[in-house]
């Protein structure tokens, strides 16, 4: 959304050379004028229509020209006001100056003439715009259904008589419900009574080992940072502080054998039942890890898919009639994967309960969905992104600076966004 982002820049530039008590310059007025009714019109519109062309290899081109054309005039403001703070004057008289700005303009006219018809076409079309319902209410927390049988298995080989140290990992795809399955064992009362310590840890592709040291042991004592320790001293302090106890250790999304034998021996065996769950996609890895006691997540079948979507988009309410085959039609294309059942579910919780809304989006659904499951996800999680209000996806698109799962203190976030 670098379109919305520069057009937000360039009003907040001349809002502040209108309110300043002593402004660097003073453009003439009628230039003001103009540029505040074009950026004004183009706001709206990417407000309200971008969701009709959201899927048009014509919306990324005409984007860039309206960020090009804003961009153009912001650095041109920019460049006078620190020309004449350099000169000594605030009154623009630079012939050159208002040449450039005029041309500007003209380019943004160009655009405003081209955006009319788009809106046009889009109204013409009725397509429906999904708009967010301020009763959002609805959209619940991750669910898990249709793993009754793999959850209890996992209870069982975690509350088992085994007392010697075990690894038990779960394996399957990824949005399959991996991590979502250890939440709710992490969480569940019998475990949390039968372990004295319990932690979590994200392995992922880049993972650090003093990092994940330091936060297991964070997690397990309960605020040991140990911050200023190297990476074998705060090996030492782990097995010190797991040693005697019942400990039971979740590392989430491990990618490399390495990166468990880089650790496993920091992590004693006391012969009292302690257990390490590994989620993981990779089923060669499952196998190097344990290969007796693999758990394996499978694809939810058409009631238990029904099931979920229904929990996500309507909570305790049922599904109305008229939706009903649409949003059946929609599961289906989900392929029975729980992260696209829940995140077209969220999408569709958001979005207006009209059958035209409805079929907009299974429609859209049935031009990217494929034979295999390959970038499904991704597509779906684009919809999400284009259906965001405009001043959201700038913040969105932010978080790309940070590492995958990286922990981000919302302070700071929110500061580096001030900033920004």
């Amino acid at each position: 959304m670098a379109a919305y982002g520069a057009l937000v820049s360039l009003m907040h530039i001349i809002d502040t050379l209108d309110k300043h008590p002593s402004p660097p310059i003073s453009i003439n007025q009628k230039h003001v004028q103009s540029l505040t009714q074009n950026i004004t019109f183009l706001h709206e519109f990417l407000d309200c229509y971008i969701s009709p062309f959201a899927d048009s290899h014509d919306a990324d081109p005409l984007e860039r020209r309206i960020a090009d054309a804003v961009y153009a005039a912001e650095d041109l403001i920019e460049s006078h006001i620190v020309d004449q703070i350099h000169s000594g004057s605030t009154i623009v008289t630079d012939h050159e100056f208002y040449h450039n700005l005029k041309k500007v303009i003209e380019e943004m006219d160009l655009i405003n003439k081209e955006v009319k018809s788009i809106a046009v076409e889009a109204q013409t079309k009725q397509k429906p715009v999904a708009a967010l319902s301020a009763s959002s209410s609805n959209v619940k927390e991750n669910v898990m259904v249709g793993s009754d049988e793999v959850f209890l298995d996992v209870l069982d080989k975690l509350t088992g008589d085994r007392l010697n140290r075990q690894i038990i990992p779960i394996t399957g795809m990824g949005g399959i419900g991996k991590t979502t399955l250890a939440m709710k064992l992490f969480e569940n009362a019998l475990v949390k009574d039968r372990f004295n310590i319990r932690a979590w840890t994200t392995i992922s592709q880049t993972y650090n080992v003093r990092e994940t040291l330091r936060e297991v042991l964070f997690r397990a004592s309960g605020g040991d940072s140990s911050s200023d320790r190297s990476e074998d001293e705060l090996g030492k302090k782990l097995y010190q502080f797991l040693f005697g106890r019942r400990y039971l250790v979740i590392m989430d999304d491990m990618w490399s054998i390495e990166a468990w034998e880089k650790i496993k021996f920091f992590f004693p065996d006391n012969h009292n039942g302690s257990r390490i769950i590994v989620t993981t996609r990779l089923s060669d890895l499952s196998s190097q890890l344990n290969e007796s006691c693999i758990v394996g997540m499978k694809f939810l079948d058409e009631a238990s898919s029904w099931d979920l979507f229904g929990m996500t988009v309507f909570g305790k309410e049922s599904c109305p009639i008229e939706l009903e085959k649409i949003g059946k039609n929609i599961v289906a294309n989900c392929k029975g994967l729980p992260l696209s059942i829940a995140t077209i579910g969220g999408l569709l919780a958001k979005s207006e309960r009209t059958k035209e809304c409805w079929e907009h989006i299974e429609q859209n659904l049935n031009s990217i969905v494929i034979n295999s499951n390959d970038g499904f996800c991704l597509k779906i999680l684009r919809m999400s992104y284009i259906f965001l209000p405009n001043y959201l996806k700038p913040c969105f698109l932010y978080m790309g600076v940070f590492e995958e799962d990286y922990r981000i203190r919302v302070s700071m976030l929110e500061k580096l966004w001030v900033s920004e």
